[in-house]
């Protein structure tokens, strides 16, 4: 009789299995897909039944280098990172051999077909645009398998040697040409100012003359041994005055 018990307490104790909480359990009664299990001590008893476990968590795929070439012809070399999380867990199962390697080689083969459709202008600038569209590609071809594709981030875009001293050529020229065309603009706008200067002080009865004594002022505050002598304006027109009277 105790015989008998500790027979059967032996087989209930090695029947038991732990699903954590961030596991799910699929499991097969002779072979054929019965139920998935939630977190728990479970009874699976052996040789008849049999249970797979599934980590639900996210999970990051990094997509290693793949060479690619744009639209415009230009080898690139590419990489990026894939995070993606199982919803269905028997699907995830039944529906593909393994799932994690299968989500790793279609990441590849799309990123490859993705970058070759754009310029390489449109690689450098737009990358959260292509990420978006590779995840999009991704996560509508897992889903028979139940998974979500959460994300993909393009980590690293390696250029030619030659296509980057190309690049860096480019730059340096649209630099100059901006500081070109800032310097312009500031000359334009000097020269207005100066024009709104000499409108004012024409218009102001000895203004001009005021100015002049505060130029003599800040010449005086130099200590170089240059002498400046300066005439009032008003002896200047008094002499053009009597040159005209005599003409007369």
């Amino acid at each position: 009789m105790w015989y008998v018990i500790g027979v059967i307490l032996f087989i209930i104790i090695i029947s038991i299995r732990q699903i954590n909480q961030y596991e799910r359990g699929v499991t097969f009664l002779f072979g054929k897909y019965t139920k998935v299990k939630e977190p728990g001590w479970r009874l699976i008893f052996p040789i008849i039944q049999q249970m797979q476990k599934v980590d639900i968590r996210v999970k990051a795929v990094d997509v290693p280098d793949q060479d690619a070439i744009t639209r415009d012809n230009v080898s690139v070399n590419v990489n990026a990172v894939l995070y993606y999380k199982i919803q269905s867990s028997e699907r995830a199962i039944l529906e593909v051999e393994n799932f994690s390697y299968a989500v790793s080689q279609l990441a590849q083969t799309t990123m490859r077909d993705v970058v070759g459709e754009v310029y390489l202008d449109g690689l450098l600038t737009q990358r959260d645009e292509i990420s978006s569209r590779i995840q999009q590609i991704v996560d509508k071809a897992t889903d028979p398998w139940g998974i979500k594709v959460v994300s993909v981030d393009l980590k690293h875009i390696e250029l030619p040697k030659d296509m980057q001293r190309t690049i860096a050529k480019q730059a340096e020229a649209e630099r100059e040409k901006r500081a070109v065309i800032i310097k312009a603009q500031g000359e334009v706008i000097a020269a207005e100012n100066m024009a709104k200067a000499a409108n004012t002080l024409s218009g102001a009865t000895g203004a001009l003359h005021l100015r002049t004594l505060q130029s003599i002022n800040d010449l005086s505050s130099d200590q170089s041994n240059t002498v400046v002598l300066a005439l009032p304006l008003e002896i200047l027109r008094a002499f053009e005055g009597m040159g005209k009277s005599k003409e007369k």
